[in-house]
């Protein structure tokens, strides 16, 4: 179940996270939803794949945000927020269950 759902949340986090911000003009709103999803994910992975799992979800998820600001300089803001988003979504499900 986590091999699904943990992409899912990653990639809806880092799509809301910026849909927020934009909507609101409060960026820290979008940083609250990104930190929110985070810890939900470190949850669910560190109860069915142990903290060192969960912690490198988190660590990729958060790495995903970083690296969307770079990169939306070259493809723009929502293209940067999609790609990242898929991006983290392969190494999250292989990484939610031992």
């Amino acid at each position: 179940m986590n091999r699904l759902l943990v992409p899912l949340l990653t990639s809806a986090g880092l799509l809301g996270g910026y849909g927020v911000a934009r909507a609101t003009g409060v960026r820290a709103a979008g940083g609250g939803v990104l930190g929110a999803v985070g810890a939900a994910v470190f949850v669910l992975v560190n109860r069915s794949g142990g903290p060192w799992r969960a912690a490198a979800v988190v660590l990729i998820y958060l790495g995903a945000f970083g690296g969307s600001h770079p990169l939306a300089k070259r493809l723009g803001a929502w293209q940067s927020v999609l790609a990242v988003a898929g991006a983290t979504a392969v190494p999250a499900a292989l990484l939610a269950e031992r």
